[in-house]
């Protein structure tokens, strides 16, 4: 038996492919599983998407290797966009880099910039992989609490006590996932003040933007982002096109032309119809996020109504495509899910996946019918 690296010692087999299996065990043993679990939206990509994937697979390149920075026509979709919605002027050659999946590009970046013994700031709260692929690649996780006291925002204080000589990245997820707090522009640009003063390279992971959210902000609207800052962003959730694969990564063009280093080692390009149909999503007009955001905002009313019926709080003002709620005061998060989970059939997620800050929370997903959540609270 030939044994494994020495670096899955330091990671487990992400939660959710663990817990599914277990859900998809107890479905298929005839349970009537309600999964409120994961963020993978249910609705269909925009029409105008399958459209141009249909019709691109008869192009004589559409079954080529592609090229490693993506179609030059994505590139400029990706910075037209950034231009449109959030006012970021990028020159699209060498400034944006399409990625399979925005997921895709937290390997990349730590790979491109990352050294082992090397530290990184991670929230806690924050999305489980930002720790897993920083100890993959040898690097220490550092991290910073975010709470409720501080409306889930850094707390600089408590960040300058921490010795930062060795932190070479912070992670940072506005809209925050899984609490749904919104940033602010004085957030970022605080936050590039702060990599600025410590020469640290700060990542704003963006997925969320455009989903309940009134007041869209990219890090790069700062001035001077772009000397210590980079943004990913993502299709999956705003197009409902997780399956696709279609991320990316925005910055100046010393650090995209580092992390194409590495993402150019890693894949032969983005199949050429996927690439077509991102470009028809990305010129969409904003009438696309007004009707999903009608269908969520319904859909998270009900939530509301579940958590209500479970004795947990939660913010309103909230962002995003999940409903973070308090449990009652005494309660331990996994105990919580499990037992609705063991005795109700409903998988809910327990926010100690994405932390010790979560201890005390649970995390709906919005990516479920109305009909679906009205047969949950009937179940509670």
């Amino acid at each position: 038996m030939i044994k494994a690296a020495k670096r899955l010692d330091t990671v487990q087999e992400y939660y959710f492919s663990k817990k599914l299996r277990e859900v998809r065990g107890l479905a298929a043993a005839g349970k009537p599983i309600i999964n409120m679990g994961i963020g993978s939206p249910d609705l269909q990509p925009p029409v105008e998407v399958l459209a141009a994937i249909k019709s691109s697979l008869n192009d004589p390149s559409a079954h080529k290797y592609q090229s490693y920075q993506g179609l030059p026509e994505l590139r400029s979709a990706i910075s037209k966009f950034y231009k449109n919605k959030f006012s970021v002027d990028t020159n699209s050659e060498d400034e944006v880099l399409p990625l399979m999946g925005s997921k895709e590009g937290i390997m990349h970046i730590s790979m491109a910039f990352l050294n082992e013994g090397d530290k990184v700031l991670i929230p806690n709260p924050g999305y489980p992989t930002y720790t897993s692929v920083t100890k993959l690649v040898g690097a220490e996780p550092l991290f910073y609490n975010l709470s409720n006291v501080n409306n889930w925002q850094p707390n600089y204080k408590e960040l300058e006590e921490q010795d930062l000589s060795n932190v070479k990245i912070m992670w940072v997820n506005y809209p925050h996932m899984p609490t749904g707090t919104n940033a602010t522009l004085e957030t970022f640009e605080k936050l590039v003040a702060f990599g600025k003063k410590h020469q640290i390279l700060i990542i704003n992971d963006n997925p969320y933007s455009f989903i309940l959210n009134d007041n869209p902000v990219s890090i790069l609207q700062v001035e001077g982002a772009k000397d210590t800052a980079l943004e990913l962003n993502s299709l999956s959730k705003t197009f409902n096109m997780a399956g696709w694969r279609v991320g990316m990564v925005l910055g100046n063009t010393a650090y995209i032309s580092e992390i194409l280093k590495v993402k150019s080692n890693m894949d032969s390009g983005m199949f050429y119809g996927i690439q077509k149909g991102a470009i028809e999503a990305l010129q969409l007009p904003d009438t696309w996020f007004t009707v999903q955001n009608k269908i969520y905002e319904e859909r998270r009313v009900l939530i509301w109504q579940l958590a209500d019926k479970l004795g947990a709080t939660y913010n309103k003002n909230a962002t995003g495509l999940f409903v973070w709620a308090k449990i009652p005061e005494g309660r331990k998060a996994e105990e919580v899910t499990d037992a609705i989970l063991y005795d109700k059939d409903i998988f809910i997620t327990p926010g100690t996946i994405f932390g010790s800050q979560g201890e005390g929370y649970i995390r709906f997903s919005l990516c479920v019918t109305a009909a679906i959540i009205k047969e949950a609270i009937s179940r509670i």
